[in-house]
Protein backbone atom coordinates (compact mmCIF):
# COMPACT_ATOMS: atom_id res chain seq x y z
CA UNK A 1 0.00 0.00 0.00
CA UNK A 2 1.37 3.35 -1.01
CA UNK A 3 1.81 6.32 1.33
CA UNK A 4 -0.55 7.96 -0.75
CA UNK A 5 -3.24 7.78 -3.34
CA UNK A 6 -1.58 7.99 -6.06
CA UNK A 7 -1.31 5.66 -8.63
CA UNK A 8 1.33 5.49 -11.78
CA UNK A 9 1.08 3.55 -14.38
CA UNK A 10 4.45 3.40 -16.87
CA UNK A 11 5.72 1.52 -19.85
CA UNK A 12 7.16 2.05 -23.51
CA UNK A 13 5.81 3.12 -26.09
CA UNK A 14 2.81 0.02 -27.84
CA UNK A 15 2.62 -1.70 -24.20
CA UNK A 16 -0.48 -0.82 -23.79
CA UNK A 17 -0.59 1.49 -20.64
CA UNK A 18 -3.60 3.23 -21.92
CA UNK A 19 -5.74 0.45 -21.80
CA UNK A 20 -4.59 -1.05 -18.50
CA UNK A 21 -5.09 2.71 -16.97
CA UNK A 22 -8.51 3.00 -18.41
CA UNK A 23 -9.42 -0.05 -16.88
CA UNK A 24 -7.78 0.76 -13.44
CA UNK A 25 -9.25 4.03 -13.18
CA UNK A 26 -12.77 2.44 -13.95
CA UNK A 27 -12.80 0.14 -11.42
CA UNK A 28 -10.93 2.66 -8.78
CA UNK A 29 -12.98 5.62 -9.34
CA UNK A 30 -10.16 7.25 -10.70
CA UNK A 31 -9.11 9.76 -13.60
CA UNK A 32 -6.21 9.53 -15.42
CA UNK A 33 -3.45 12.42 -15.55
CA UNK A 34 -1.46 12.03 -19.54
CA UNK A 35 2.17 12.01 -18.39
CA UNK A 36 3.21 12.41 -22.22
CA UNK A 37 5.48 15.23 -24.09
CA UNK A 38 3.14 15.39 -27.01
CA UNK A 39 -0.23 14.58 -26.20
CA UNK A 40 -0.28 18.16 -24.27
CA UNK A 41 -0.92 19.51 -28.43
CA UNK A 42 -4.48 20.10 -29.80
CA UNK A 43 -4.23 18.69 -33.30
CA UNK A 44 -1.19 16.25 -32.95
CA UNK A 45 -3.67 13.29 -32.61
CA UNK A 46 -2.45 10.13 -34.19
CA UNK A 47 1.36 10.41 -34.75
CA UNK A 48 1.15 10.99 -30.46
CA UNK A 49 -1.67 8.10 -30.35
CA UNK A 50 -4.14 9.46 -28.47
CA UNK A 51 -6.62 6.93 -28.82
CA UNK A 52 -9.12 9.05 -27.04
CA UNK A 53 -11.59 6.07 -27.79
CA UNK A 54 -9.95 4.13 -24.98
CA UNK A 55 -11.10 6.22 -22.70
CA UNK A 56 -14.62 4.98 -22.70
CA UNK A 57 -15.60 1.53 -20.74
CA UNK A 58 -19.10 -0.17 -20.98
CA UNK A 59 -20.03 3.55 -22.77
CA UNK A 60 -18.99 5.19 -20.34
CA UNK A 61 -16.11 7.97 -20.29
CA UNK A 62 -13.10 7.55 -17.99
CA UNK A 63 -11.95 11.34 -17.46
CA UNK A 64 -8.48 12.21 -18.64
CA UNK A 65 -6.22 15.43 -18.12
CA UNK A 66 -3.33 17.21 -19.77
CA UNK A 67 -4.39 16.17 -23.36
CA UNK A 68 -5.13 18.99 -25.90
CA UNK A 69 -4.12 21.35 -23.38
CA UNK A 70 -1.98 23.97 -25.62
CA UNK A 71 -1.85 24.45 -29.27
CA UNK A 72 0.77 22.76 -31.62
CA UNK A 73 3.70 25.05 -32.19
CA UNK A 74 3.35 26.75 -28.89
CA UNK A 75 5.94 25.73 -26.34
CA UNK A 76 5.61 23.69 -23.38
CA UNK A 77 8.13 22.73 -20.66
CA UNK A 78 8.76 20.41 -17.41
CA UNK A 79 8.23 23.35 -15.24
CA UNK A 80 4.22 24.44 -16.80
CA UNK A 81 3.92 20.26 -16.73
CA UNK A 82 4.51 20.28 -13.08
CA UNK A 83 2.45 23.20 -12.35
CA UNK A 84 -0.28 21.76 -14.60
CA UNK A 85 -0.39 17.69 -13.06
CA UNK A 86 -0.08 19.67 -9.42
CA UNK A 87 -3.67 21.61 -10.47
CA UNK A 88 -4.98 18.53 -11.63
CA UNK A 89 -3.69 16.42 -8.53
CA UNK A 90 -5.71 19.09 -6.52
CA UNK A 91 -8.80 18.93 -8.98
CA UNK A 92 -9.28 14.79 -8.56
CA UNK A 93 -8.49 14.60 -5.03
CA UNK A 94 -11.15 17.61 -4.41
CA UNK A 95 -13.82 15.62 -6.03
CA UNK A 96 -12.97 12.52 -4.11
CA UNK A 97 -11.67 10.29 -7.24
CA UNK A 98 -8.35 8.97 -7.57
CA UNK A 99 -5.62 10.38 -9.69
CA UNK A 100 -3.74 7.53 -11.97
CA UNK A 101 -0.60 8.77 -13.43
CA UNK A 102 -0.40 7.11 -16.98
CA UNK A 103 2.71 7.83 -19.60
CA UNK A 104 6.03 6.85 -21.14
CA UNK A 105 7.87 10.01 -21.18
CA UNK A 106 10.54 9.28 -18.14
CA UNK A 107 12.06 12.82 -17.65
CA UNK A 108 8.17 14.15 -17.25
CA UNK A 109 7.70 11.06 -14.74
CA UNK A 110 11.05 12.14 -12.58
CA UNK A 111 10.06 15.63 -12.90
CA UNK A 112 6.28 14.90 -11.02
CA UNK A 113 7.99 11.97 -8.68
CA UNK A 114 11.58 13.45 -7.68
CA UNK A 115 10.49 17.32 -8.48
CA UNK A 116 13.90 18.48 -9.72
CA UNK A 117 14.89 22.26 -9.35
CA UNK A 118 16.19 22.53 -12.68
CA UNK A 119 12.92 22.51 -14.08
CA UNK A 120 11.75 26.56 -13.05
CA UNK A 121 14.96 27.46 -15.30
CA UNK A 122 12.93 29.23 -18.02
CA UNK A 123 13.66 29.23 -21.89
CA UNK A 124 16.04 31.11 -24.24
CA UNK A 125 13.80 30.98 -27.52
CA UNK A 126 17.25 32.18 -29.39
CA UNK A 127 19.54 30.02 -28.01
CA UNK A 128 17.31 27.07 -29.14
CA UNK A 129 16.84 28.34 -32.71
CA UNK A 130 20.80 28.83 -32.76
CA UNK A 131 21.37 25.64 -31.48
CA UNK A 132 18.55 23.61 -34.09
CA UNK A 133 20.75 24.34 -36.63
CA UNK A 134 24.19 22.12 -34.82
CA UNK A 135 24.26 18.29 -35.73
CA UNK A 136 23.91 15.74 -32.54
CA UNK A 137 27.50 15.60 -32.35
CA UNK A 138 28.02 19.08 -32.24
CA UNK A 139 25.04 19.52 -29.56
CA UNK A 140 27.02 16.81 -27.71
CA UNK A 141 30.10 18.64 -27.98
CA UNK A 142 28.76 21.76 -26.86
CA UNK A 143 27.22 20.23 -24.10
CA UNK A 144 30.40 19.28 -22.69
CA UNK A 145 32.25 22.50 -23.05
CA UNK A 146 29.86 23.98 -20.22
CA UNK A 147 29.52 22.49 -17.43
CA UNK A 148 27.83 23.16 -14.21
CA UNK A 149 26.14 21.54 -11.39
CA UNK A 150 23.49 20.35 -13.71
CA UNK A 151 26.20 18.32 -15.79
CA UNK A 152 26.17 15.00 -13.40
CA UNK A 153 22.07 14.78 -13.57
CA UNK A 154 21.20 15.94 -17.54
CA UNK A 155 19.48 13.67 -19.56
CA UNK A 156 20.42 13.79 -22.76
CA UNK A 157 19.08 10.57 -24.60
CA UNK A 158 17.50 12.87 -27.25
CA UNK A 159 18.35 15.76 -29.59
CA UNK A 160 14.91 17.36 -27.40
CA UNK A 161 16.69 17.04 -23.99
CA UNK A 162 20.13 17.69 -25.29
CA UNK A 163 19.20 21.05 -26.29
CA UNK A 164 17.37 21.96 -22.67
CA UNK A 165 20.79 20.02 -21.11
CA UNK A 166 22.72 23.05 -22.79
CA UNK A 167 20.35 25.88 -22.13
CA UNK A 168 20.23 24.89 -18.65
CA UNK A 169 24.00 24.40 -18.19
CA UNK A 170 24.23 27.76 -20.22
CA UNK A 171 22.03 29.64 -17.44
CA UNK A 172 23.70 28.32 -14.50
CA UNK A 173 26.85 28.96 -15.81
CA UNK A 174 25.41 32.93 -16.31
CA UNK A 175 23.94 33.04 -13.09
CA UNK A 176 26.09 30.89 -11.04
CA UNK A 177 24.28 32.46 -7.44
CA UNK A 178 20.95 31.28 -8.38
CA UNK A 179 19.53 29.70 -5.46
CA UNK A 180 17.86 26.80 -7.77
CA UNK A 181 22.05 25.66 -7.31
CA UNK A 182 21.05 24.99 -3.52
CA UNK A 183 17.93 24.21 -3.46
CA UNK A 184 17.16 20.67 -2.25
CA UNK A 185 13.83 19.06 -4.33
CA UNK A 186 10.47 19.26 -2.73
CA UNK A 187 9.22 16.29 -1.22
CA UNK A 188 7.78 14.07 -3.89
CA UNK A 189 4.96 11.76 -3.47
CA UNK A 190 5.55 8.10 -2.45
CA UNK A 191 2.84 6.45 -5.09
CA UNK A 192 2.61 2.51 -6.09
CA UNK A 193 3.67 2.40 -9.52
CA UNK A 194 3.41 -0.38 -11.59
CA UNK A 195 5.58 -0.70 -15.58
CA UNK A 196 4.68 -2.61 -18.28
CA UNK A 197 7.46 -5.20 -19.09
CA UNK A 198 7.40 -6.88 -22.41
CA UNK A 199 9.57 -9.22 -24.53
CA UNK A 200 11.36 -7.16 -26.73
CA UNK A 201 10.48 -9.48 -29.97
CA UNK A 202 7.06 -8.51 -28.77
CA UNK A 203 7.02 -4.91 -28.27
CA UNK A 204 9.15 -4.58 -31.65
CA UNK A 205 6.40 -6.28 -33.50
CA UNK A 206 3.90 -4.03 -31.87
CA UNK A 207 5.48 -1.17 -32.71
CA UNK A 208 5.53 -2.05 -36.34
CA UNK A 209 2.25 -3.18 -37.14
CA UNK A 210 0.93 -0.03 -35.01
CA UNK A 211 3.02 2.33 -37.38
CA UNK A 212 1.81 1.27 -40.69
CA UNK A 213 -1.65 1.15 -39.63
CA UNK A 214 -1.39 4.88 -38.71
CA UNK A 215 0.84 5.40 -41.83
CA UNK A 216 -2.38 4.02 -43.63
CA UNK A 217 -4.84 5.81 -41.05
CA UNK A 218 -4.49 9.53 -41.99
CA UNK A 219 -0.84 10.48 -39.91
CA UNK A 220 0.58 11.64 -43.25
CA UNK A 221 -2.02 13.82 -43.67
CA UNK A 222 -2.28 14.93 -39.92
CA UNK A 223 1.14 16.34 -40.96
CA UNK A 224 -0.10 17.88 -43.85
CA UNK A 225 -2.64 19.72 -42.02
CA UNK A 226 -0.28 21.22 -38.87
CA UNK A 227 1.76 22.40 -41.54
CA UNK A 228 -0.96 24.43 -43.76
CA UNK A 229 -2.27 25.65 -40.43
CA UNK A 230 1.02 27.65 -40.32
CA UNK A 231 2.84 25.48 -38.17
CA UNK A 232 7.12 25.91 -39.12
CA UNK A 233 8.43 22.48 -40.38
CA UNK A 234 11.36 23.03 -38.04
CA UNK A 235 8.96 23.50 -35.01
CA UNK A 236 7.34 19.77 -36.39
CA UNK A 237 10.87 18.25 -36.48
CA UNK A 238 11.77 19.36 -33.19
CA UNK A 239 8.78 17.32 -31.88
CA UNK A 240 10.63 13.94 -33.68
CA UNK A 241 9.51 10.77 -34.46
CA UNK A 242 6.80 10.96 -36.68
CA UNK A 243 6.53 14.86 -36.92
CA UNK A 244 10.11 14.75 -37.78
CA UNK A 245 10.05 12.08 -40.44
CA UNK A 246 6.50 12.43 -42.21
CA UNK A 247 7.65 16.56 -42.41
CA UNK A 248 10.84 15.67 -44.38
CA UNK A 249 8.77 13.11 -46.45
CA UNK A 250 6.63 15.67 -47.23
CA UNK A 251 9.46 18.20 -48.29
CA UNK A 252 10.66 15.62 -50.39
CA UNK A 253 13.96 14.89 -48.54
CA UNK A 254 12.80 11.58 -47.93
CA UNK A 255 10.93 9.01 -50.39
CA UNK A 256 7.95 6.57 -49.12
CA UNK A 257 10.07 3.93 -48.29
CA UNK A 258 12.93 5.22 -47.01
CA UNK A 259 10.69 8.09 -44.45
CA UNK A 260 8.85 4.29 -42.91
CA UNK A 261 12.23 2.95 -42.30
CA UNK A 262 13.84 5.70 -40.28
CA UNK A 263 10.49 6.12 -38.46
CA UNK A 264 10.42 2.39 -37.50
CA UNK A 265 13.61 2.39 -36.66
CA UNK A 266 13.63 5.50 -34.55
CA UNK A 267 10.55 4.47 -32.46
CA UNK A 268 12.24 1.38 -31.97
CA UNK A 269 15.34 3.40 -30.63
CA UNK A 270 13.02 5.40 -28.19
CA UNK A 271 10.94 2.26 -27.18
CA UNK A 272 14.45 1.21 -25.81
CA UNK A 273 15.23 4.59 -24.28
CA UNK A 274 11.88 4.41 -22.50
CA UNK A 275 13.03 1.58 -20.90
CA UNK A 276 16.39 2.44 -20.09
CA UNK A 277 15.43 5.87 -18.37
CA UNK A 278 13.02 3.52 -16.20
CA UNK A 279 15.61 1.43 -15.20
CA UNK A 280 17.74 4.70 -14.28
CA UNK A 281 14.51 6.19 -12.34
CA UNK A 282 14.37 2.31 -10.16
CA UNK A 283 18.41 3.00 -9.67
CA UNK A 284 17.95 6.25 -8.34
CA UNK A 285 15.52 4.98 -5.86
CA UNK A 286 12.04 4.10 -7.39
CA UNK A 287 10.43 1.10 -6.73
CA UNK A 288 8.67 -0.06 -10.10
CA UNK A 289 6.11 -3.22 -10.14
CA UNK A 290 6.56 -4.26 -13.14
CA UNK A 291 3.95 -6.35 -14.75
CA UNK A 292 4.20 -9.12 -17.02
CA UNK A 293 2.58 -7.26 -20.17
CA UNK A 294 1.90 -10.55 -22.22
CA UNK A 295 -0.97 -11.49 -19.33
CA UNK A 296 -4.47 -10.71 -20.21
CA UNK A 297 -5.91 -7.30 -19.80
CA UNK A 298 -7.88 -8.69 -16.48
CA UNK A 299 -5.11 -10.03 -14.65
CA UNK A 300 -3.21 -6.80 -15.19
CA UNK A 301 -6.07 -4.65 -13.72
CA UNK A 302 -6.39 -6.99 -11.07
CA UNK A 303 -2.70 -6.83 -10.02
CA UNK A 304 -2.93 -3.13 -9.52
CA UNK A 305 -6.39 -3.05 -8.00
CA UNK A 306 -5.33 -6.17 -5.49
CA UNK A 307 -2.39 -3.66 -4.32
CA UNK A 308 -3.61 -0.53 -4.24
Amino acid sequence: MADTDLLVILGPTASGKTKLAVQVARQLQGEIISVDSRQVYRGMDIGTGKDLDEYTVDGEPVPYHLINVVDAGEDYHIYRFQQDVQQALDDIRQRGKRPILCGGTGLYLEAILNRHAFTAIPIDQALRDSLSLLSDDALLARFHQSSSAYSAVADTSTRKRLIRAIEINQYLTRHPDTPLLNQKPEPAETPAVFGIDLPVDVRRARITRRLHERLQSGMIEEVEQLLASGIPAGKLIFYGLEYKFITQYLAGELDYETMSVRLETAIHQFAKRQMTFFRKMERDGLRIQWLDGLLPLSELVRSITSAA
